[in-house]
């Protein structure tokens, strides 16, 4: 071929290319501009990561979940994630089940309250052999969960006892009431108030369970006022046992005439304490548990710093509420829900 033919090929092979490199890179820019649009609003410091959904699931359908249910809600603002919030009616088959649903849907991690945990700990070695675990609210500290979040329970317990002592200076009887005494946190809690009423002469008569049943929660009061008409005081550990406590006591006609002790922050049991029927409850911190479960399993799905600390086990400190900062507290509390 002719050394000017090659020439002409050549200039117009070059021209072509760089028509060619121009219209691919306006489609690029033009791409990069259609994502940009369509990148989701309102994702937060989670916008243009990785697409996460976690799974948190409780222990029972209590209301004090709701306020966890807020600290979830808030984090997945902030992250930019999906968190299946998933509530158990309270048996432990029920949970198994819940979890092996968020398990086939390939969460990407999962924060679970515990409801029998030494009978659970295989179960939930298998869910860790899947994805990051933790445990939040009551944990299960013989399997290989990833991390703790919530409260000491013990020294949670040990407050209770405190307060009880306070109503119950010279001695006197004192019933506990709880949903399921298997759970670490039951047994934590109630572990504690025996270890702060030690050297004293309050005796605790029993513990009374329910099954997270609300009428048994109550009737097991009712019970209880019945045949021990020399009771000193009531103590309910898990949030719904207080009030079920008032309840009984109210219809009984004793309000204020038998010392109430209780746990955590439901709307009945902070009426009483400002009523003056509740001497004091032992509030946790249950958005925190929400909040800080969520975003600890997103740091992780993410491959990023999720900032647990060598002993895997994230403190939510806890909160004694009386009569003259039930106030303050109840407002902070509507905040935190939207209220």
């Amino acid at each position: 071929m002719p050394y000017a033919s090659r020439g002409l090929i050549g200039r117009a092979a070059i021209a072509l290319f760089c028509a060619f490199a121009m219209v691919s890179c306006e489609s690029k820019e033009s791409t990069s501009a259609t994502s940009a649009t369509t990148a989701p609003a309102g994702a937060g410091s989670g916008a243009g990561k990785k697409s996460v959904t976690v799974a948190f699931v409780t222990n029972n359908a209590s209301d004090f979940w709701q306020i966890a249910k807020a600290g979830v809600n808030k984090a997945q603002a902030e992250l930019g994630v999906t968190c299946d919030f998933v509530m158990p009616d309270g048996t432990a088959a029920d949970q198994q089940r819940l979890v092996e649903g968020e398990m086939a849907k390939n969460v990407a991690g999962m924060a679970i309250s515990p409801i029998d945990p030494a009978n659970q700990t295989d179960f939930l070695n298998k869910v860790v052999a899947q994805m990051p675990l933790i445990c939040q609210d009551s944990d299960a500290p013989k399997s290989n969960r990833t991390a703790y979040v919530g409260t000491n329970n013990f020294k949670a317990g040990q407050q209770a006892g405190e307060l009880i002592k306070e109503v119950l200076p010279n001695g006197g009887k004192v019933m506990l009431f709880v949903g399921l005494i298997d759970a670490q946190n039951a047994k934590d809690r109630a572990d504690g108030i025996k270890d702060a009423i030690k050297g004293t002469k309050i005796e605790i008569v029993d513990i009374r369970t329910d099954g997270t049943d609300r009428s048994k929660a109550k009737s097991n009061v009712e019970d209880t006022i019945a045949k021990t008409p020399d009771i000193g005081c009531l103590c309910g550990l898990w949030s719904y046992n207080t009030p079920a406590i008032i309840s009984a006591v109210k219809d009984a006609k004793k309000e204020g005439k038998i010392p109430i002790v209780g746990f955590d922050e439901e709307d009945d049991t902070l009426q009483g304490v400002k009523d003056g029927f509740i001497h004091a409850t032992v509030v946790q911190q249950p958005y925190q548990f929400g909040y800080q479960s969520v975003k600890i399993l997103t740091a992780l799905a993410r491959g990023e710093d999720a900032g647990i600390p060598p002993g895997k086990v994230i403190e939510v400190p806890t909160k004694i509420i009386k009569k003259d900062n039930v106030d303050a507290f109840w407002s902070e509390l509507k905040a935190q829900r939207g209220k």
